[in-house]
């Protein structure tokens, strides 16, 4: 019987094994298949960077090659040097340096890509480079050159001894205090020589990206936790004072909040921000499920509206809207005697239900100045629309404040309208009558604001 029951199962037995065998093999070519996918791409990006970074020192060079007067040229060359800087950054961000500090080296290179930018598309005949401006680039084309050296260094080492990307990404992730890897040692020095720089003069457009805004204008005194659980409890109904958890964040410096929640029944958490000195909002989300939508994006707008109003927020118009599961986000900006002050903006969410408010992003309202001072445009808001193009089919009219491509804050005449089968909000100069702005909107997004010109 044993030996009937042996001869049955044996080979049952053996085709088991075999399956297993050939599914395990299966699953190692794939996981191997896997690996030196990643490992190619890892090569590919890192030899790509090596590349970008030796082309952005060439270009960097023949920008200051030619005459102050070849401003054409010029400009080509640095639309060149934003271009090369882009690609290298691209990269860099396909690489697994996530770990690594490597933050000096990504920050030199934005600010390279802003300088280059913001110089390119400015009209360099009148207004050419200035000496301060070609120092910058004589300082850009000796350090990007250094760096550039420091890759060709790496590139030789992982040519001529087959080091692998995939052992990076395991060093990286694991939890040794000291790392042994020619490649993370140098992408550490090259990020370390970075770090060591004297501070390039960029120029007040690019430096101005990177200065944290202010809070010494806010109004009120600084708030205390207390103070903040009764704002809380204020603005959200049903909630009391101490059921609110408080974190304070950036204790000891200007730019101090509190971040506060609250459970709800569902087991989702109310979750709100105040800034520390005058305990302005910053922003309120209630992550509650929407399950109908009853609204018109008319009548969430006017609720915002509304809302926005009974909170002290205004005067501000609506300039975009945005619909995401059931959920209209509104975004308003600031008004100021007629003109609308777009880097003053608040964003409501109302859910399509029942016209509740499940959300609100300040930050921009609260931090920039309610005050401008505005001059009288030059062109009239007729003059200015003469300059449309003539297929362009205007639904309304506005003046706006803006910051253009250059973070340049510019008065304009704000066009919404129809052209080739889409809607458009154009903002042209409104004293030279340039193009300042593009953009293409929403179909109900034309009709938000009031016709406030003719």
């Amino acid at each position: 019987m044993y030996r009937r029951l042996s001869a049955v199962l044996f080979p049952i037995l053996i085709v088991a094994l075999v399956g297993t065998g050939v599914w395990g093999y299966q699953e190692h070519q794939e996981k191997n298949s896997i690996l030196i996918k990643a490992e190619n791409q890892y090569q590919r990006a890192f030899h790509d960077l090596s590349y970008y970074m030796g082309q952005l020192k060439q270009e960097l060079g023949k920008t200051m090659a030619v005459s102050s007067t070849s401003q054409d040229y010029q400009q080509r060359r640095l639309i060149q040097v934003w271009r090369m800087t882009s690609q290298a950054q691209n990269q860099i961000n396909q690489l697994p340096l996530t770990l690594l500090p490597f933050n000096e080296t990504e920050v030199f290179l934005d600010k390279i890509a802003n300088f280059s930018y913001r110089t390119s598309i400015r009209d360099l005949s009148k207004e050419p480079l200035s000496d301060k401006e070609n120092k910058t680039l004589t300082t850009l084309y000796t350090r990007s050159k250094e760096l550039s050296k420091e890759l060709e260094t790496i590139q030789s080492e992982v040519l001529s001894q087959n080091l692998r990307w995939m052992d990076v990404e395991v060093a990286l992730a694991s939890e040794k205090t000291t790392i042994d890897n020619k490649i993370i040692d140098g992408f550490k020095i090259m990020d370390k020589t970075v770090g060591e720089y004297d501070e390039v003069e960029w120029g007040p457009s690019v430096q101005g990206l990177y200065e944290k805004r202010s809070v010494q204008a806010l109004s009120g005194a600084n708030m205390t936790e207390n103070k903040i659980r009764q704002k809380a409890s204020a603005f959200i109904k049903g909630v009391a004072p101490d059921q609110w958890v408080i974190t304070e964040n950036g204790d000891g410096t200007e730019y101090s909040s509190f971040s506060v929640s609250a459970e709800k029944e569902d087991g989702t958490a109310l979750s709100l921000d105040y800034s520390k000195k005058g305990g302005h909002l910053l922003w309120y989300i209630n992550p509650r499920t929407v399950k109908q939508e009853k609204l018109s994006i008319i009548q969430a707008r006017d609720i915002a509206e509304r809302y926005l109003a009974n909170n002290k927020y205004g005067p501000v118009s609506p300039v975009n809207y945005d619909q995401y599961d059931k959920v209209s986000s509104i975004t308003f900006a600031a008004s100021q005697g007629g003109i609308v002050y777009y880097p003053r903006k608040v964003t409501v969410r109302v859910a399509m239900d029942n016209g509740e408010i499940v959300g609100l992003q300040a930050q921009e309202y609260v931090y920039e100045s309610a005050k401008k001072n505005l001059s009288k445009p030059k062109l009239t808001v007729t003059e200015a629309a003469k300059l449309l193009n003539p297929k362009f089919r205007k639904i309304s009219s506005n003046q706006s404040y803006i910051e253009n491509d250059l973070d340049q804050e510019v008065l304009c005449y704000e066009f919404t309208g129809k052209i080739n089968g889409s809607h458009y909000r154009i903002f042209l100069n409104a004293d030279t009558g340039a193009e300042e702005k593009v953009e293409t909107i929403e179909p109900a997004e034309s009709g938000f604001g009031q016709e406030r010109g003719s």
